[in-house]
């Protein structure tokens, strides 16, 4: 098997210090997620997720100037179908191809709150969203095979005799990654992306999930945080501190937009939470920040050597590939690609394939 892919979550807000902070909003350091993407190049990040969400700057126009300040990290860009039409985005993304230099991938989610895409003027229910969004890829595909111009009449989308002059730099398309847990964002996966994105699970919970994926011949990347430490004791010690005074005004919000949501992805992230033994869903993977972060917040915590262990473990499991976050990110970043990541290459070397 190919060595597991690592990459980051790129803070598009002023970052996060402590797991059970409110969220950063409505300022934009972007000199210093400049610093943070060049730091992340240096290291040897495969690639930077540029999130989106209502409470962050938008990840387009960031990735854009990003690709000019960095030279080799790549860059997955969050996107929802419906905030743009298939050609547009189509365009947008052949250009950031040749500004980049074939540095952008795709991570395209149908969307997690009914509320937050009542924002966007989207009213579409859950199905119909995941309906939409296999139309607009089924677009994308046809331009990226070469097909212009292009007319197409669907549910959700009329297209007449488009055509676009710059098409993806050296021809194909960018890697896409489908997000979600549903059944319907599973089939989105296998028919129109590379790789299925979800949170996380222990590595026998995620063996489960991924099985027909990967029978079907998609590839399986999990999104979760982690917090290693030179020993075990410090790294629960550090825990401990990052969950201490803990804002439950802001435990409440994240409580109601679970409620509200009809994403099974953030269910069912709440609901591996609630079953945890005393937070803990594994002797490695925590879940107590969850009730605060929403998915992503499953942790994978342990001295250098055992989060590399367990890491690994998830290889055998069919993971390919994960995207990291950490508290305060910047920080665990450092930790990870200096002191686990070449444990992790050294499990791959010594066992061999998974």
């Amino acid at each position: 098997m190919a060595e597991l892919k690592f990459h980051w979550c790129s803070p598009l807000d002023s970052g996060q210090q402590k797991a059970t902070e409110k969220y950063r909003s409505g300022e934009l350091d972007f000199d210093g997620i400049v610093d943070f993407a060049r730091e992340a190049e240096q290291l040897g990040v495969d690639s930077l997720l540029m999130g989106i969400s209502y409470h962050m700057p938008d990840p387009l126009p960031m990735i854009g100037a990003l690709v000019r300040e960095t030279e080799r990290v790549k860059f997955i860009l969050a996107y929802r179908p419906g905030l743009l039409g298939p050609t547009l985005f189509t365009q947008v993304v052949n250009t950031i191809s040749w500004m980049s230099d074939v540095r952008i991938s795709l991570n395209l989610v149908a969307g997690i709150s009914p509320a937050e895409q009542a924002y966007y003027g989207d009213f579409l229910a859950h199905d119909d969203r995941y309906a939409r969004s296999n139309e607009f890829l089924s677009v994308l595909h046809r331009f990226w095979e070469g097909e212009n111009p292009l007319s197409h009449r669907g549910a959700h989308y009329r297209i007449e005799e488009a055509q676009l002059g710059l098409g993806y730099k050296g021809g194909g398309r960018p890697t896409i990654y489908i997000s979600g847990a549903s059944a319907p964002a599973q089939k989105t996966a296998v028919d129109f992306g590379d790789c299925w994105l979800r949170y996380g699970d222990t590595p026998e919970g995620i063996a489960r999930a991924t099985a027909p994926v990967l029978a079907n011949g998609c590839r399986a990347g999990i999104r979760m945080h982690v917090l290693a430490r030179p020993t075990r004791e410090e790294a629960l010690t550090d825990l401990a501190e990052m969950m201490r005074d803990p804002d439950e005004d802001h435990r409440a919000w994240v409580s109601s937009f679970v409620a509200a949501s009809d994403s099974e992805a953030v269910k069912n992230s709440f609901r591996l939470a609630e079953k945890a033994q005393d937070d803990w869903l594994s002797p490695y993977l925590y879940s107590g920040a969850v009730a605060y972060r929403g998915g992503p917040a499953l942790c994978v915590v342990g001295s250098y050597q055992e989060v590399a262990a367990y890491l690994y473990e998830y290889k055998a499991a069919g993971v390919s590939e994960f995207i990291f976050s950490g508290w305060p990110t910047r920080d665990e970043m450092r930790i990870f690609y200096t002191h686990v990541l070449p444990l992790i290459r050294e499990h791959e070397r010594t066992a061999g394939p998974a």
